[in-house]
């Protein structure tokens, strides 16, 4: 409007972005990382042996990537889209924002707009059909996936060095999505913070934080804690039944927040109540909402969900662990637990400290199951900038978005030096960071 003289929105055209399309374009730059990673790692396994093979049957280049490298590399594409879709399944925030009713928005507002909670149920089954066919869609990725894992033993692709157009095409097209879905916003919240930071209470901004990181650490303690023991129970037992109760327990991060806020709601609030109505039964006295009323329901579902981020570090770090230092440690005369703390601990160190920087990353940018599990005046810094961008405060949720994204970039930086030192984290939890 001040470049071309236009006193308001009538004297041009530009596209609504709270729509639709919108939120398709915002979330579709948040989370390409989830193909691009398992996608990369699927090119990187593949080698140079098909291309080139390729290319002296007469193949381009771009049409030996098109008929060989793509089909390859479709079961890794499949895994990540899928986890993109969870994410984008689980979803709240932004889109509500956005102006668009999705199912973990109906369930939030049925539960707590209208006090609706077997409406909200309702809602909350559904989600979880389409969670479940989600779940089938990378499950059936994985099992394709085996197709080309041998395939990495070949040389490695050589590189091509552009110069000129070319050189600055592909910058732009690789730099595009970052600039579009990080710089850009990036820089749009420091700016607030610095024009405009003596907006923001301290005190709300303290004590989310406070809150967020409490919560964010006693979960990653939790999930370690729960999933050292699954974990070496599953390295000590090879039987299908603590096979099938793994596969169980680490379903949970593929539930969407919102429904698993609901479904933690429900058992905990008729425990508390029964409790209270026997307490007050049998010594007139009332106990209140011991569990849906504090953070022990909150971490509960956090543990429940994001548990699998951790037992997936761990076992990755265990499978790194030779079996002939354990044989050997028992041979010695050390039982199973000295053989842990003596010898597996140790050398789990990176894969301990990876799964607990995933888990605090998640825990601190969690919302839909915040949202409703969370105790009364209990904010976190997600559910501070959630409401202050309800309200259209933009510019109030500068300094805790920035603490979010701070608390994600700094262990992305971490996990990919111990990546680059030789620990391997799977490419569908490193994107999920």
């Amino acid at each position: 409007r001040d470049a071309f003289g236009w006193k308001s929105p009538a004297d041009y055209r530009f596209p609504e972005l709270r729509s639709l399309s919108g939120a398709i374009i915002v979330l579709s730059l948040v989370l390409y990382p989830y193909v691009y990673l398992t996608a990369r790692a699927s090119f990187m396994r593949q080698g140079a042996a098909q291309i080139e093979v390729a290319r002296t049957l007469g193949t381009s280049l771009a049409s030996a990537l098109w008929r060989i490298a793509l089909p390859l590399a479709r079961p890794g594409i499949a895994v990540g889209l899928s986890l993109a879709m969870m994410e984008c399944l689980n979803d709240i925030g932004a889109v509500e924002f956005f102006g668009v009713r999705t199912l973990s928005v109906g369930i939030y507002a049925t539960w707590l707009g209208k006090g609706s909670l077997t409406g909200a149920a309702q809602l909350a089954v559904i989600m979880v059909l389409f969670a479940s066919a989600l779940i089938i869609l990378e499950r059936s990725g994985r099992k394709m996936e085996r197709a080309d894992t041998h395939a990495g033993k070949n040389a490695p692709l050589q590189g091509v060095r552009l110069t000129g157009a070319k050189a600055m095409l592909a910058l732009a097209g690789c730099g595009l999505p970052v600039a579009l879905g990080f710089v850009l916003p990036a820089s749009v919240l420091l700016g607030f913070a610095i024009e405009r930071g003596w907006l923001v209470r301290a005190d709300a901004y303290a004590k989310a934080a406070f809150n967020s990181i409490t919560v964010a650490a006693l979960a990653a303690i939790i999930i370690l804690a729960l999933g050292l023991f699954v974990a070496y129970a599953q390295k000590l037992s090879r039987s299908r039944a603590v096979a099938a109760a793994i596969r169980l327990i680490t379903a949970g991060y593929a539930i969407p927040g919102a429904v698993l806020g609901i479904g933690v709601l429900v058992p905990l609030a008729a425990f508390d109540n029964a409790l209270d109505a026997l307490m007050r039964k049998h010594f007139s006295m009332s106990t209140g909402l011991i569990l849906t009323g504090s953070v022990a329901g909150l971490l509960f579902a956090y543990v429940a969900r994001f548990l699998a981020i951790g037992l997936g570090s761990l076992e990755a770090g265990l499978n790194r662990i030779t079996p002939n230092l354990t044989a050997a440690a028992r041979t010695l005369g050390r039982g199973p637990f000295a053989t842990l703390v003596e010898i597996d601990l140790p050398l789990l160190r990176p894969a301990i400290l990876s799964a607990a920087l995933l888990v605090f990353v998640e825990v601190m940018k969690e919302l839909p199951a915040t949202l409703i599990l969370r105790p009364f005046n209990f904010e976190t810094l997600a559910t501070l900038v959630y409401a202050q961008a309800s309200l259209d405060q933009l510019e109030e949720t500068a300094f805790a978005a920035l603490t979010i994204v701070a608390s994600g970039i700094v262990p992305i930086i971490l996990l990919s030096r111990m990546m680059g030192r030789g620990f391997r984290i799977r490419p569908a939890q490193f994107a999920r960071s």
